[in-house]
Formats: C-alpha cells, structure tokens, sequence
C-alpha cells in the first residue's frame, strides 16, 4: 500500500515538473523569445487623447524631421558574438554632445526618432540603437535592459571616439531600464545625465505584473520556473536584472518620467526607483498620461523640462 502511495506522489509530482517546464517555456517564448507576437496589458487611451493641436503638429514636424535624415548604420558585436546596429545622425559641425536613445520592449531606435530633432536641435549627435533581439540588431531572445546595459557603455565608448564630451542617455519603457541599469556601471566622466521615461524596477516585478493582468495567475511558480528558463536559454535571470538595485550605485543625475495612469508599468514604480536611486536626481510625474505617453501628449512641455534639466547638468 506504501509502495502504492509512492509511486503515486512520485507520478503526480513528475506530471507538476513537466507542466512547470512547459509553462516555463511556454512564458519563456511569450516575453523573452525574438519575433514572438504577445499581448501586454496597457491602457486604453489613445495615443494623442490629451494633446492639444499645437502638441499634435509640433511632434508631426518632428517625426516629419527625422524621416527625412540620412542616417549612417554603426554597428559592434558583442563578446557572445551578437551584431547589434545602431543608426547615427551627427552634426554638420561638431558641438561635442551626443545623446543615446533606448527604445522599448518589441520597437526599435525607429520609434525613437521622434526626439531626434529635439536633441539634433540643441546640438547633440544621435544615436538610435536596435537592442538585442529587435529591428536589425542580432541576437535570439530579449534582455529586458540587462545584457543592454553593456551594449550601452559600447555605444558610450563610440560616442566618446567620435569626440562627444557630453553624452546623455535617455530611455522610454524597456529602454528607461536599460539606461538606468547601465547607471550602476563604471562610466566615462563624459556620460552628464540620464533621462528614464516609464521604467520598470525589475523585470521580475513587471513580468508579475503582467501576468496577474493578463492571465490571472500569480508569480510563483510561474515567474521562477521560466527565469530558470531563461537563464539557461538566454544567460540571465529574472531576479538580477534589477533596475532597483543599479541605481542604488548611481552617480549621474537622473530624471525619472512617469505618467500617474500607467498601467502597463504601474506608477509606483517610479517612486520605488527614485527612493532608491543614488546621486542627484528628480521624479516627475505627469498627470494623465498613459505608458510613455507624456511626450505625446504635452510634447512641448515636456521637451521644455527636458530642456531646463539638460542646461542644468550641463552647465556644472
């Protein structure tokens, strides 16, 4: 009857570890995996709900602008042997700044060049990187910003040959966690500041999240089985890829956006980040503003802040 017994609990928990596998691959390739179609949670307002005309045909002119650049493709590989690309738009005369903007989870540098004319505008050399796993840049699986982070201090390395003194980072989504995850990294002198629209603390917290909202299912053991996964598929657990536990070791001035009704990321996060963050910094939160939706929506003031931060950690 013992024996019984056994073999049955032996066979059920077998069953558990096999179901726990597939799910965990199962999630694996619905976040992590090149290419995968996924549906997140996100909001329902519109993209320009809240801007007024003016918003609307000043952030027009700017994707109007940067359509019509000629772009230079750069490119690097990385110690693991993938080719990530990144597009380039210098200055005509060189003024010695550079900016690096991060793109989001599943975009590209493309959906960031509607703040290329901004920064072309006050004198800064663009840098439009595709991360690992999206656009024209190599790779197989999605670093959520972790292994970004190095590629990052890559791209800050290109801009510091090319003869940029100084550099800013400036992320939305995805990218925001990448540029503060590289903060907690060695930097040049010449990185001056980093600008984080709508980041995450942690892929662990975002990916629970998501997972509540979506499939109303709670993180574990959902969330450790498939960061099991993914660290023997993609190199990285979910646990370490902390943007919580980089900015504790950041010396550069931050400002950290977030809009109050975010729901793709959930506002508080921001505060998380910002308690913890080290060095100079500033949390603003913008009222009724979905997921990076900010600069959408109050465009020219929001390049107005940007602005007065850029001309205060500049000028030191």
């Amino acid at each position: 009857m013992k024996k019984k017994i056994g073999i049955s609990i032996a066979a059920l928990l077998a069953v558990i570890v096999v179901a726990l596998v597939l799910a965990g691959n199962y999630f694996y390739n619905q976040a992590v995996k090149r290419g995968t179609e996924v549906v997140l949670h996100t909001e329902s307002t519109s993209i320009n709900a809240l801007a007024s005309e003016e918003d609307q045909q000043h952030l027009q002119a700017a994707k109007d602008w940067f359509s019509k650049q000629e772009r230079e493709v750069v490119d690097f590989e990385t110690k693991e042997g993938i080719e990530v690309k990144a597009q380039f738009i210098a200055q005509e005369q060189p003024q010695g700044k550079g900016v690096i903007l991060a793109h989001g989870f599943r975009n590209t540098g493309e959906d960031m060049g509607k703040l290329a004319k901004f920064y072309y505008d006050q004198g800064f050399d663009v840098l439009l990187p595709d991360s690992r796993g999206h656009g024209e840049s190599g790779g197989d699986y999605i670093g959520f910003g972790w292994h970004d982070r190095l590629d990052y201090k890559r791209w800050i390395d290109f801009l510091t040959y090319y003869g940029d003194k100084q550099i800013i980072l400036h992320g939305n989504s995805m990218g925001a966690a990448a540029v503060l995850m590289t903060s907690g990294e060695e930097l040049p002198d010449n990185v001056k500041g980093i600008i984080a629209d709508s980041s995450y603390s942690s892929v662990k917290e975002e990916l629970a999240h998501q997972l509540k909202h979506i499939y109303n299912l709670p993180a574990f053991p959902l969330l450790n089985v498939t960061s099991m996964v993914t660290k023997i598929r993609a190199g990285y657990t979910f646990e370490e890829a902390s943007v919580v536990d980089q900015v504790k070791k950041n010396t550069r001035p931050l400002l950290i956006i977030h809009g109050d009704a975010d729901d793709l990321v959930p506002t508080k996060m921001a505060q998380q980040i910002y308690d913890a963050a080290g060095g100079e910094k500033e949390l603003w939160i913008v009222t009724d503003a979905g997921h990076t939706k900010a600069y959408d929506n109050i465009t020219m003031e929001y390049e107005e802040h940007v602005q007065n931060f850029l001309e205060e950690i500049l000028a030191e």
